[in-house]
């Protein structure tokens, strides 16, 4: 699922980054695109395709695992048996408790990934003199700066994201999936409804938490060059100097992406699930 995600997202996901750290840089989208194909090549819009991979897979892997044993947390919390069907809303809760479990994995490699990504900017902006481009090279100038813990940079920043983001994400996804089943079972839907299911529940965790998500790419970026003042005095600066707006930069290519990598996730899920649910039956 986390691979359908980026393999699906990733161009959209690198000009939202760059839009986000510096929107001054660009007009919009097509912009985006255009600056960075010249500069760059083709190439540019994969930039941190690696840790992007490691991101989604580790964060996926524990989410839905996690997904499945908060579920069973609520469940007990409202007191009923362990096969019953949840409501769309105690699905919510059960993937907004997982997402903080994901978030642990999800914020050293999420860092790494934005860096690689607006590494060029920052050469540009003077931010830095010498960028590191590839994976260990970032992975290495982090350790030798600020230690293990430099990774978790703009980790509170991601547990303000994730933790809400994720209650309207399988929220959306859940209440989407039963307007598609019209009173069937859930499991019977194709390919088609899911898919919209999931580009559904991805939007809605885009509209709800975007400026969060713009600060800790800030946060998470900018801390190359020098320490960042956190949360509230990144957002407050931000907010100040450039006005609310920018707080939405990147907002569109954010939600073209959000609509289809999380339409491929959730397909890759479903039907990766089912395909080991046959295999485990069958033994």
């Amino acid at each position: 699922g986390g691979t359908a995600c980026v393999v699906t997202g990733q161009p959209f996901d690198t000009a939202k980054v760059k839009m986000q750290t510096f929107p001054n840089m660009y007009k919009g989208i097509v912009d985006c695109f255009v600056k960075t194909y010249k500069q760059v090549g083709f190439r540019g819009f994969y930039q941190g395709t690696t840790p992007a991979l490691l991101a989604n897979i580790a964060e996926n892997s524990v989410l839905f695992m996690c997904y499945g044993f908060c579920q069973q947390i609520v469940r007990r919390i409202v007191g009923v048996d362990r096969k019953t069907k949840l409501s769309d809303l105690q699905n919510a809760a059960a993937g907004s408790f997982a997402s903080a479990f994901a978030t642990l994995v999800l914020c050293p490699t999420e860092l790494v990934k934005c860096r690689l990504q607006a590494m060029h900017e920052m050469q540009l902006s003077g931010k830095i003199i010498q960028g590191h481009h590839t994976v260990w090279s970032v992975v290495k100038g982090v350790i030798q700066k600020d230690g293990p813990l430099g990774f978790y940079r703009g980790l509170s920043s991601t547990l303000l994201r994730e933790v809400p983001g994720y209650f309207f994400f399988f929220g959306g996804y859940e209440l989407s999936r039963t307007f598609f089943a019209s009173g069937r079972s859930k499991d019977e839907l194709g390919p088609i409804p899911l898919l919209l299911s999931g580009g559904f529940g991805g939007s809605c965790l885009w509209i709800a938490v975007y400026p969060v998500d713009c600060v800790k790419s800030r946060i998470q970026v900018l801390s190359m060059a020098g320490k960042q003042t956190g949360f509230m005095g990144t957002f407050v600066t931000v907010v100040r100097t450039e006005g609310v707006l920018a707080l939405y930069s990147g907002l569109k290519p954010t939600m073209i992406r959000a609509f289809l990598a999380n339409g491929a996730l959730f397909l890759a899920y479903e039907y990766s699930r089912k395909l080991m649910m046959k295999q485990i039956d069958s033994y």
